[in-house]
């Protein structure tokens, strides 16, 4: 049975880690509000390039560009998003589990021979990813990309990818990522990047606000123009939200560590007070004893 020193101990342990989490708790809520406010300021980039590509799509015209035509499918590049960071609970084993899942379905669709070139994003990624490194299946370290990655760094991973499909290295490009939500909800997402699928291009809302354009130059060589800063917009957007949602899960794992830290003290304290009593009831007894004789 333990010591009334050591239980004090024990509870002194636990209110300091109680103080610990509740303070990373902070940093990863603000953190994420960073992120959200992040993800806000894309929105307006990417709708006004779907604003554009909704304008030249309702012109009498033929488009044409390899960035949306299809071929033959021998090679898939997928890139899984994770975190560079742990204490983030199940974020990364759930993401992990959802790549397993792409990888089989893409056997069953094309056959047990294909091979996936996968460019995990985040330390913690790269390490669960690189156990399924094999005869099919290839990992490849993306240099001086992590998940914090912002700007210039995003910019030129995706422009890699692009010229990675243009010369026939990969025939379609997946990501997979945590799509965020609000802080109690992420959703895995596995969305096809290249080619560009044209359901993705535009959507309703565009659709409303297209109006009657004279287009200079010619209308596929603005499409052709455009479509790289779609997918650009795509991949920052989908950086920023696998930030917010690495954030949220940290905020959620911190506060469950909160919880069971206050239900641990709360039995510790109650354990020490009635410790201390059963000690004072001794110490009274033996008083009383001494009194008698």
């Amino acid at each position: 049975m333990a010591t009334l020193r050591e239980l004090k101990g024990r509870i002194g342990s636990v209110r300091s880690s109680e103080k610990i989490t509740g303070a990373m708790k902070m940093i990863s809520s603000a953190k994420m509000h960073k992120a959200e406010q992040a993800l806000k300021r894309l929105l307006p980039f990417r709708g006004q390039i779907q604003t554009v590509i909704g304008n030249l799509l309702s012109a009498d015209a033929e488009f044409s560009s390899p960035l949306i035509e299809n071929r033959e499918v021998k090679r898939i590049g997928i890139v899984v998003f994770g975190s560079d960071d742990g204490l983030c609970g199940a974020y990364n084993i759930n993401i992990f589990k959802g790549l397993l899942v792409e990888l089989h379905k893409y056997r069953e669709r094309f056959g047990d021979s294909i091979d996936f070139t996968i460019y995990p994003v985040g330390s913690k990624m790269y390490k669960a990813v690189s156990k399924l490194a094999g005869a099919h299946v290839r990992v490849e370290a993306i240099d001086g990309v992590h998940s914090k990655s912002t700007g210039d760094e995003v910019k030129r991973f995706t422009f890699d990818l692009q010229q990675q499909y243009l010369d026939g290295i990969v025939d379609i490009v997946d990501i997979i990522y945590m799509s965020y939500k609000s802080v109690s909800r992420q959703i895995l997402r596995s969305e096809q990047l290249l080619p560009v699928v044209s359901e993705t291009l535009t959507d309703n809302d565009v659709a409303v606000q297209c109006r009657p354009y004279i287009f200079e130059p010619d209308p596929n060589t603005i499409f052709n123009s455009v479509l790289p800063l779609f997918v650009l917009s795509v991949m920052q957007e989908t950086f920023t939200e696998n930030q917010a949602s690495e954030q949220a899960a940290r905020v959620m794992a911190m506060q469950s560590a909160n919880d069971n830290a206050k239900k641990l003290l709360e039995s510790l304290q109650l354990e020490y007070n009635k410790l201390r009593q059963q000690a004072i009831t001794s110490e009274l007894l033996d008083i009383l004893g001494g009194q008698v004789r």
